[in-house]
């Protein structure tokens, strides 16, 4: 019967500690048992001169007696490292799910176990939770209790994973025959999954459902294992980088053709994805300390292989017509995983330069005429997996440490086969530069045969690349998978990031009709650009650099205090932060990131002066206060102006469209809380948790500043667009401002009263002037 909740929170494991403890002293007891045959009995009976029938039989029980010992002290030796590892990982997931279970329950949290493996998260009526739950009809807490519901359901399957895996090994330790022991040897838990891994997978095509579920439970739950033991044995097992390649596609296509039945694609999706995170953990030099003191990862030679091969055909089936490119393949399992950068970098430096000598190099090599879901990206997310460049430029995406290499680093150029050119340089400063080259072709990575046919398809299949890139450009510049929503104060702006931050927004800035979008509105000149699709990326890079385009906003020095910086500054140009902010604005998704890290930057650079200031401060400091709030009402007054233009001018979006976004884009409020702007803590966990009233305030306070930063064709045409989003950011600046006061009640009504017209006066004034640079397109 499998692992539940209740079982994992109950169960004595006390008990499985002890029989550990017995099982290793039996392994020593044997130890010394098959020490004692070997140089007692044997060497005896070794020396003694048998005759007659002693001689043909005495001689072979005695050799057969002491192979039996020390086939027992194997077994033993077996199911001792096998129990001792299995303990150890129940311990520490009981540990866990009991911690996560404790902090639910004082969260006013109720846990349910549903007998299956999974759990359900409540909310206690009575509590502080219920009433949050209840709060105007919307329930705030069901985002936080669904976290908690899945991280101990996943704690849960892990477990269910080593008790299966525990009783396999200590079944084949044991075998089948009762009189004769030493069936299987194993030094760890680890090395029966392994084993079994290896199995299935050389079944390839020939796995069941079943089986391959069983092979994703075993990768899924130690493939990515800190030492990375299990990943370095698992495709060291497989026999190297052409077999895996082999392997991968076999099974690829196998779960995308056209008979696989829905389970067989969610099989091979999961596959991908485990496969994709083993092989990243495998690759990466600095795992850290196995229990076994050592550390376990594939040998460098493993990425120049893989170069070599991405540019030769495959063949997993004698016989083969058509046959993918290494690349086309490695590709797949790439898209998944943070790599190090001497693993990835060069592999995307290698794609990067082949694309870029013939970018129809490898979707030339397609298989035309099958669906669009057949290929080696099972997932189907940007593209078939036809185009190594979506998938090298996806994989930097959830790699920061090699997209920041990648980015910032000047480019190695390499051979055909993957070896490094020597003394060779690039025709291009950098890959920023190639990327945003007017010239640059991107392709369209669908199977099917006539393009034209489904235009729209095709066009959105040609923007698979830029969003990719722009995953990229975000984990470079942040420092953090792209789409990671942990907040890790720890990790700053380096100044090759900022530089790269700062190239970024000039290159746009200068160059808009990079990222232009029109659909045939009135604005008839215009032209789409090929980049349009990563605005969104864009939009994220600016809200993680509020500071920055805050400080250009009305050119605050490059050490302010006052408008602190996460890390390096980037020292934009004035003029390039407000184009670029106005520009990239224009997609939905970027102007509510913007928005929402202004306003909770605004916010927390308000309550850090009004809190140093304390009891000395009065109704005189209005304007001080004021002057913190202008420099993100200028941006709202940008983002109002972009917002416009979308909707009036280029037609790409509707208000609609804009107040939907928002409701994805309030975890940047909690990121710029996370981080905090030195004198306010950090309120958040590893895990982005908010843990105050702040994060929910400015939350609401953004949601509200959106849905009234709307314009009606009326108020256009009457010239008065920007008055409601002018009130908007008037209303939200003055709450920044409430917030504060209400948990101060020292001050005194004069002073408050003061503060906030302030505030309202110097906000309305500086959304007017970014409106203005926006609308007079010349940044000033």
């Amino acid at each position: 019967m499998a692992i539940t909740y209740n079982d994992l929170m109950q169960v004595d494991l006390g008990k499985l500690g002890t029989a550990v403890s017995d099982w290793k002293k039996a392994v020593a007891n044997l130890k010394q048992l098959e020490t004692d045959a070997r140089d007692g009995l044997k060497k005896k009976s070794d020396r003694a001169r048998w005759e007659g029938v002693n001689a043909g039989v005495t001689r072979k029980f005695v050799n057969k007696t002491v192979k039996e010992f020390a086939d027992l002290h194997t077994e033993a030796n077996s199911i001792y490292q096998v129990l001792d590892d299995a303990h150890r990982e129940l311990v520490a997931l009981q540990k866990s799910v009991r911690t996560l279970t404790s902090e639910a329950k004082e969260k006013g949290y109720t846990l349910e176990d549903k007998g299956d493996g999974t759990v359900s998260v409540g909310v206690r009526p009575d509590s502080d939770a219920g009433t949050k739950a209840g709060k105007d009809g919307e329930d705030g807490t069901k985002a936080d209790r669904q976290r908690y519901a899945d991280t101990i359901t996943r704690k849960i399957a892990h477990a269910r994973d080593i008790d299966a895996s525990a009783k396999l090994a200590l079944k084949r330790a044991h075998g089948s025959d009762p009189y004769n022991a030493g069936h299987a040897k194993y030094d760890s838990l680890n090395d029966a999954q392994v084993e079994r891994a290896l199995e299935l997978a050389e079944k390839r095509e020939k796995m069941t459902d079943r089986e391959l579920a069983e092979l994703n439970r075993l990768l899924r739950h130690n493939g990515r294992e800190k030492d990375g033991e299990f990943a370095t044995e698992f495709f060291e097992g497989l026999g190297g980088p052409r077999q895996t390649l082999e392997f991968y596609a076999a099974m690829s296509i196998d779960g995308t053709s056209d008979d696989a039945s829905k389970t067989r694609l969610a099989g091979v999706q999961d596959l991908q994805k485990y496969m994709g995170h083993a092989l990243a953990n495998a690759t990466d030099p600095y795992t850290p300390q196995s229990v076994r003191g050592d550390r376990q990862h594939l040998p460098s030679w493993w990425g120049a292989e893989f170069r070599k091969l991405g540019t030769q055909q495959i063949e997993w089936t004698r016989g083969m017509l058509e046959k993918p490119y290494g690349y086309q393949v490695l590709g797949g399992l790439l898209r998944y995983g943070n790599y190090d950068p001497a693993f990835l970098t060069p592999i995307a430096e290698h794609v990067t330069q082949l694309h870029k000598e013939d970018p129809h190099r490898f979707t030339s090599n397609r298989m035309l005429g099958s669906p669009d879901g057949f290929g080696f990206n099972p997932s189907g997310k940007l593209g078939s997996g036809n185009e190594p460049l979506n998938s090298v430029l996806e994989a930097l995406g959830h790699s920061p440490e090699a997209a920041e290499q990648f980015f910032t680093e000047k480019p190695t150029v390499y051979n055909e086969d993957g070896t490094v050119k020597s003394g060779a340089k690039a025709d291009f400063k950098s890959y920023l530069d190639l990327f945003t080259d007017k010239d640059f072709e991107w392709t369209a990575d669908r199977n099917a045969q006539n393009m034209l046919a489904d235009s729209e398809a095709t066009q959105e299949a040609l923007n698979h690349g830029p969003n990719a890139l722009g995953h990229a450009l975000e984990a470079a510049a942040t420092g953090r998978p792209y789409d990671s929503d942990v907040v890790d104060p720890s990790v700053k702006h380096s100044k090759e990031q900022a530089k790269l931050v700062h190239d970024i927004v000039k290159k746009f800035a200068n160059n808009p009709g990079l990222l232009t979008h029109n659909m045939n509105g009135d604005l008839e000149d215009e032209k789409t650009g090929p980049l349009y699709a990563l605005r969104d990326s864009l939009g994220n890079i600016a809200a993680d650099y509020m500071g920055d385009f805050q400080r250009s906003m009305y050119m605050e020095s490059a050490d302010s205090k006052t408008f602190p910086v996460n890390g390096a500054p980037t020292n934009f140009d004035y003029g390039d932060a407000q184009r670029f902010l106005g520009i990239v604005g224009q997609d939905p998704d970027a102007y509510s990131a913007i928005t929402a890290s202004q306003q909770a930057y605004t916010t927390e650079v308000v309550h850090e002066f009004l809190k140093a200031e304390g009891k000395n401060l009065t109704a005189e400091d209005a304007s001080r206060v004021g002057d913190l709030v202008a420099p993100g009402a200028a941006i709202a007054g940008i983002m109002s102006n972009s917002r416009a233009d979308a909707i009036y001018d280029y037609h790409t979006a509707s208000n609609q469209a804009y107040n939907d976004a928002v409701n994805d884009n309030a975890k940047w409020v909690n990121r710029i809380i996370g981080l905090g702007t030195g004198a306010i803590p950090a309120p958040f966990s590893a895990v982005a948790e908010p843990v105050n009233w702040l994060a929910e305030d400015i939350t609401e306070s953004v949601v509200d500043s959106v849905s009234k930063d709307i314009t009606d064709e009326t108020e256009r045409n009457a010239g008065k667009e920007y008055t409601r989003g002018r009130q908007a950011v008037m209303e939200a600046s003055s709450r920044a401002v409430d917030s504060f006061f209400r948990r101060h009640d020292e001050f005194d009504q004069r002073t408050v009263e003061a503060i906030n017209r302030g505030v309202r006066t110097a906000a309305g004034q500086s959304h007017s002037d970014g409106a203005q640079w926006n609308s007079s397109g010349d940044g000033t």
